[in-house]
């Protein structure tokens, strides 16, 4: 905070709500709305066991689409009321604190962080506390260390239970979720081949992110033939990120007993149900003996402290590496939230509402 800002009693905090709902399509200005509000942050005015935390950095993620649509299927995630402020995983500083166990000063992780500058919260809903000096850059805490990096864990490690030598397929793979899934399964001696939307990260894949082989979707005119080439051995894991017609040609290679975690289907979440692509060879799910298993990594918080302590040492092992596509200031949101559909970001999509020094 500037000096102005910690002495002052009423802060102007822009904040973004949910206008009207997108059934259709990516949700633009027309639905997003931002608006500025007073808060205060006098210790009266804050309630028992609350702080109030100022934002530096808000994870912009894919399910957040599914709660925008006015109807509750595929995640099943509640959605968001009108006019009510719009919620995601963020970073931020405690600047006024009425509970025992923090401090002004602390670095905290919020599940529920309002997308805003600043915000009055109850302490029992912030994840943890944050060591700045651990050495691990503040973001990486929503990217390797948060919400993606522990669907690809769980994806790969709890779900996949890969075999050193497996043949490995990751679709969405220059993604949030899809860049720690290959390299997770690279630490686990298997093969590992991506599908991307660009020549570019395209090579991120190959050049930086450690993947065998990877292929620009876009590129392809017909997916079970681009299987064919890249696997001729067949597929024995499958992350699935996207659904669709990916879906329909995986089920074409797979091998006997292979695994297909289910993670998500970014390619249906724009449409309604009845519009959306259906699979037309499940029944090689039974020939072949798959496994196909949908997750949410709620379920699995009761391995958050395995996944946290594994990823932190690979990460100072330097044996995972991380791609952030950083949108500087609250006002983004409409952009960053759009660049998830769209083959324009390499990377997780983090806003930086305040740099955090």
């Amino acid at each position: 905070m500037s000096k102005s800002e910690k002495t002052a009693v009423i802060v102007e905090s822009k904040e973004w709500y949910l206008a009207a709902y997108a059934a259709q399509g990516v949700p633009t200005s027309d639905h997003l709305k931002l608006r500025s509000v007073p808060l205060s942050l006098t210790l009266d005015s804050i309630p028992d066991s609350h702080v109030a935390v100022e934002l530096l950095f808000i994870s912009i993620d894919p399910y957040l689409r599914t709660r925008m649509s006015g109807h509750e299927d595929g995640l099943y995630f509640p959605q968001f009321s009108l006019n009510q402020v719009i919620s995601a995983f963020g970073v931020g500083r405690v600047i006024r604190s009425k509970d025992d166990r923090y401090n002004e000063g602390d670095i905290v992780l919020n599940a529920f962080s309002p997308v805003a500058e600043y915000c009055v919260v109850p302490a029992d809903v912030l994840i943890r506390k944050i060591d700045p000096a651990a050495g691990i850059p503040l973001p990486e805490y929503l990217s390797c260390l948060g919400v993606p990096g522990f669907a690809a864990w769980v994806g790969i490690g709890v779900l996949g239970e890969p075999k050193p030598g497996s043949n490995v397929f990751i679709s969405a793979a220059a993604g949030g979720v899809g860049m720690f899934a290959g390299q997770l399964a690279k630490l686990k001696g298997c093969r590992v081949v991506g599908s991307t939307g660009s020549d570019a990260k395209v090579r991120l894949l190959k050049e930086e992110l450690g993947y065998d082989d990877a292929f620009n979707y876009n590129e392809e005119t017909n997916f079970d033939a681009a299987l064919s080439r890249y696997f001729p051995n067949g597929i024995d894991l499958y992350l699935d990120n996207v659904g669709g017609k990916m879906l329909e040609a995986v089920l074409n290679h797979v091998n006997l007993h292979a695994r297909i975690p289910v993670c998500g289907m970014i390619s249906q979440y724009n449409q309604t149900w009845t519009e959306r692509e259906g699979v037309r060879n499940l029944l090689n799910i039974v020939g072949k003996e798959v496994r196909i298993e949908g997750y949410l990594v709620g379920s699995y918080l009761d391995k958050f402290a395995d996944f946290a302590t594994e990823m932190e040492s690979y990460i100072k092992q330097g044996k995972i590496s991380s791609k952030l596509k950083i949108y500087r200031g609250i006002g983004s949101f409409v952009e960053s939230i759009g660049s998830l559909f769209s083959s324009s970001n390499l990377g997780k999509v983090i806003i930086e509402v305040k740099p955090a020094s």
